[in-house]
């Protein structure tokens, strides 16, 4: 039976780490904020936010909330980030993506000051990630994979490392970050030549197509430890998926996150540690 990489002990010990530096902070009299930024209601960002909203009240994080409707003009959306930006109190910024069709995307992450992107979605965020740089932060779903192996103790030096994906979101920020931590990383993706053969291969999987149940007892071996980030909900089974089937997986491998409960729990605490970094930045 593997052992069950839980994301809340590793989001209960950064919460215990992140206490006496929001103090320090506010002993300097600036409390850490986030401004959040959200278009519409999907019903994903409203999930997020709640989690993101309870992990601040948590750990005494300032929250500013920033909405516009699902019809907002670009110039709407683009005047709310601006004065994010010039905002001294707000040293985060998240902004919920996607955006409704009709707004530029790209033009909106490339207004966002990336000394307040704590979630990558600035090219200068990105800049940072791939020249291991201190410029903006990693996306919060990638920088939760690494803390949570890092909690479990996994030695990355030397590692081999499959990563499943290839998307700015996931898939190449964690190649580069693991790599940063000395790990041998194999990018893969759907269309990858014998896939199945090249998973297994790995000493750590990390998996983030985006498609339930990509990776099945084939793709992985004993040993191995399994970092599943998909969400992917389920219909006809009522519930939460990840793009590893589990019940096959899990009486091979070594170790493995469950979905829900594994990396996706962590992110939040992720995101407040971005936050606090933003702030002691500003500091300094």
């Amino acid at each position: 039976m593997a052992e069950v990489l839980k994301g809340k002990p590793v989001a209960d010990a950064m919460n215990e780490m992140l206490a006496p530096r929001i103090e320090a902070c506010k002993a300097k009299g600036v409390t850490p904020t986030l401004a959040i930024v959200r278009v519409g209601e999907r019903d994903d960002d409203l999930s997020y936010e709640r989690g993101a909203t309870k992990r601040c009240e948590l750990l005494g994080l300032g929250l500013k909330k920033f909405v516009l409707g699902a019809d907002c003009s670009q110039e709407e959306l683009l005047a709310v980030i601006g004065e994010v930006n010039s905002d001294a109190a707000i040293h985060g910024c998240l902004m919920f993506r996607p955006l409704p069709g009709h707004l530029d995307e790209a033009a909106a992450c490339a207004a966002l000051d990336p000394a307040k992107d704590v979630d990558g979605i600035t090219q200068g965020s990105l800049y940072g990630v791939f020249a291991n740089q201190p410029v903006g932060f990693p996306p919060c779903t990638a920088d939760a994979c690494m803390q949570l192996l890092a909690y479990y103790g996994y030695d990355l030096t030397g590692a081999n490392v499959t990563v499943l994906g290839r998307s700015l979101v996931i898939g190449k920020p964690v190649s580069m970050m693991l790599q940063a931590a000395n790990a041998t990383v194999t990018m893969c993706h759907t269309r990858t030549r014998e896939l199945a053969s090249k998973c297994a291969d790995a000493d750590i999987l990390v998996v983030a197509v985006g498609h339930a149940g990509t990776v099945g007892a084939d793709a992985v071996r004993a040993g191995q430890v399994v970092v599943d980030v998909g969400i992917n909900w389920d219909e006809e089974a009522r519930k939460l998926r990840g793009d590893v089937d589990y019940d096959a997986a899990e009486p091979i491998v070594g170790a493995i996150t469950p979905v829900p409960g594994g990396v996706g729990s962590v992110t939040t605490a992720v995101l407040a540690k971005h936050v606090v970094e933003a702030a002691e930045r500003a500091l300094a």
